[in-house]
């Protein structure tokens, strides 16, 4: 028979590497608390603009959905008329004075003929009486030609303030003011724009201990910054300040409302969009913060995995805080602790890895408080 035998190496099984991952410590910023709110823009200014006279309308001088300007001529409606008669009315007062001065002469020669014996008191007191009578007349014709000048006026509809006007809601040629006031269209300003927004008896109770140890009064939360953002705004890029607060908290709901007032210049926010806000509750202080993305949770709470003694993985239950700019501000940590922060799908308790060292940097921040 034949024996028949190999030679090599024997097979052997070789561990794979540790994973790798990536750490970082706690970094140290100075981090705003902020109270969240929701709410409506509001216009500052929106009026309806009614013919005041009756007439015809005889010319539309705008474009719908235009910005017109403060004065800026609109409507007119019919002023033939109404400038008739105030030359009309123009020359009942020229017509009442001449009468006063006719009446005075009168009066004047009457006293002179008395002095001299040659009429009676009563004639006398009869132009004196016409004079006066005059006099009023004057008055009334005055107050009759500024009646109409008024009525003039009113036939030439203008923008009572910078705005955005609606479509005409009347064509030309049609009668308008007959017996109603006609509404010709709407005008609105949403440059500032205000943003109502309701803050809930808690949240207001807070801001208000919060002022207090501040040293200030509940009154000074009037012109406390606010920031807006859209639905679709990913932060916050509209700046604004409080300008109201209600006096009273409404018992049906249980909260205060708060107006803000913002400016609009490109007039991108418009009347009756929903908007985020965030209120800035205190100073900036000083927080250990890691990324957002560091941190999972389960039904215990919030925590982090670091990296330990030879380089094994260990979970560290964590509370959070305040939440700006992607970071989250965290308690129970050291601040020289290795997180990991990315990779984290290859670390598990217990489990070995290998760790790279990243520094996170700290978004720019206000100072914080001394």
């Amino acid at each position: 028979m034949l024996n028949l035998s190999g030679c090599g190496k024997s097979n052997s099984y070789k561990a794979p590497p540790p994973p790798p991952v990536v750490t970082s410590k706690p970094v140290s910023m100075p981090m705003t608390k902020f109270l969240d709110v929701t709410g409506n823009t509001v216009a500052v200014n929106s009026v309806e603009l009614v013919a005041r006279v009756a007439g015809y309308l005889q010319e539309i001088d705008f474009t719908d959905g235009s910005v017109v300007k403060k004065g800026q001529k609109l409507f007119v409606i019919e002023p033939a008329p109404y400038a008739a008669k105030l030359q009309q009315a123009k020359a009942a007062v020229a017509s009442a004075k001449a009468q006063v001065i006719y009446a005075q002469s009168q009066y004047d020669r009457q006293e002179t003929m008395y002095a001299q014996k040659a009429t009676s008191q009563a004639n006398v007191e009869q132009w004196l009486s016409q004079r006066d009578s005059a006099k009023a007349q004057v008055i009334e014709a005055q107050a009759n030609e500024q009646l109409a000048a008024i009525n003039f006026g009113y036939t030439t509809v203008s923008a009572p303030f910078d705005g955005i006007i609606s479509r005409h809601l009347v064509d030309e040629g049609n009668l308008v003011g007959n017996g109603t006031a006609t509404t010709l269209a709407t005008i609105t300003q949403i440059n500032p724009i205000y943003v109502y927004f309701n803050v809930s008896e808690l949240d207001a109770l807070n801001i208000r201990q919060t002022l207090s140890k501040e040293g200030l009064n509940p009154s000074d939360v009037k012109g406390a910054p606010i920031d807006i953002g859209l639905q679709s705004d990913s932060g916050y890029p509209f700046a604004g300040k409080i300008d109201y607060v209600s006096p009273s908290v409404d018992p049906a709901t249980g909260t205060i409302q708060v107006r803000a007032e913002l400016q609009n210049d490109k007039d991108i926010l418009l009347p009756g969009l929903f908007v985020r806000g965030q209120i800035p509750l205190g100073k900036p202080v000083n927080k250990l913060a890691l990324p957002e993305a560091a941190l999972m949770s389960d039904q215990a709470g919030s925590y982090v995995y670091v990296v330990g003694k030879n380089n094994i993985v260990e979970q560290e239950r964590v509370k959070t805080g305040i939440e700006e700019d992607g970071m989250v501000a965290v308690t129970g940590l050291t601040a020289d602790a290795q997180v990991i922060v990315d990779g984290l799908q290859n670390a598990a308790p217990g489990n070995a890895v290998e760790p790279t060292e990243k520094d996170i940097k700290a978004p720019a921040a206000q100072q914080p408080d001394a």
